[in-house]
């Protein structure tokens, strides 16, 4: 277990589960994956289940992410891409034993197989995380099979953990955290909610370098401008850690530790056992390295 929750060394193949459209910060994430073919194999998309001000019930949000992975593939020039985007659930897991069938969750279930302890598949997800539960219960036996990286929850010593992606479906993390499958968690408030930026930083060092990126920024400061009009304002885009964990072999970038799994409760707190397994928790976030890294890499300027 704690070989599995080592860092990538070298390429590794990932899978990205999205509620892209929910979001800006999934559409740099999305980028960021796209643009490190140096470092990572993306292998499949997963458009994930949301529901807020944006869509009416989880499958409208489900399709409206499906929708955006294919505006941002085509952005990035990667449009032959669209034949590994998969549609996931349209509801929630009622409970913990069963899962929500989908075409992601099954082609996840399916691909992880062809995966080891030794190679495993890494699976970035960003969202709520019912599409890689429903894949756990389909298949239990890939949970030797994958590492899950999940940008979820909230800092453990934060005062609830009734955080967006976690809150929406509780028994879908539940299935997660209890699995046994390698669990890499990035807290949300308190540790990647240090991950902000500004449109005069973004216009920077991102306007004009390319349509992407043109997309990226105006889309961040349109939506600033609607809820921040007339004050001074910053955004978290904090999805993007997720895939920053996968590129930081060295560690520069992101902070972490070995800790035994919590349980999330459906009152939205933790509890701990002592006698639960191990999974890694990240800490600390670099947000000026980790930006660095993102911006060359959007931009295409620099070393990547």
């Amino acid at each position: 277990m704690l070989r599995a929750l080592a860092r990538p060394a070298g390429m590794a193949d990932v899978v990205l589960d999205t509620d892209t459209y929910n979001e800006i910060d999934d559409q740099f994430a999305l980028a960021y994956l796209l643009r490190s073919p140096d470092r990572l194999r993306l292998k499949a998309i997963y458009a994930a289940p949301f529901v807020n001000e944006k869509a009416e019930n989880p499958g409208d949000g489900m399709e409206k992410s499906h929708a955006e992975i294919l505006r941002v593939l085509g952005l990035a020039g990667c449009g032959g891409m669209a034949q590994s985007v998969f549609k996931g659930s349209r509801c929630y897991l009622a409970d913990e034993k069963a899962p929500v069938p989908s075409p992601a969750a099954e082609d996840l279930a399916r691909r992880a197989m062809g995966y080891s302890p030794e190679k495993p598949l890494y699976v970035a997800a960003i969202g709520a995380i019912t599409n890689v539960a429903s894949a756990l219960l389909l298949a239990p036996e890939i949970r030797d099979r994958v590492v899950i990286v999940w940008l979820g929850g909230n800092a453990w010593n934060w005062p609830d953990n009734a955080e967006f992606n976690m809150r929406q479906n509780v028994a879908a993390a539940r299935v997660v955290f209890g699995c046994g499958a390698p669990l890499v968690q990035l807290p949300c408030m308190g540790v990647v909610s240090a991950f902000t930026t500004t449109g005069p930083e973004l216009s920077h060092w991102l306007s004009g370098r390319n349509a992407l990126c043109d997309y990226l920024v105006g889309r961040t400061v349109s939506e600033a401008e609607g809820y921040a009009a007339g004050r001074p304002w910053s955004r978290a885009i904090w999805d993007v850690c997720a895939i920053g964990w996968l590129l930081d072999g060295s560690g520069t970038m992101m902070r972490d530790r070995v800790e035994r799994s919590p349980i999330p409760q459906y009152d939205h707190h933790y509890s701990f056992d002592p006698a639960r397994h191990y999974m890694k928790y990240v800490y600390h976030i670099d947000r000026d390295r980790l930006f660095g890294d993102l911006f060359r890499r959007l931009s295409g300027e620099g070393d990547a």
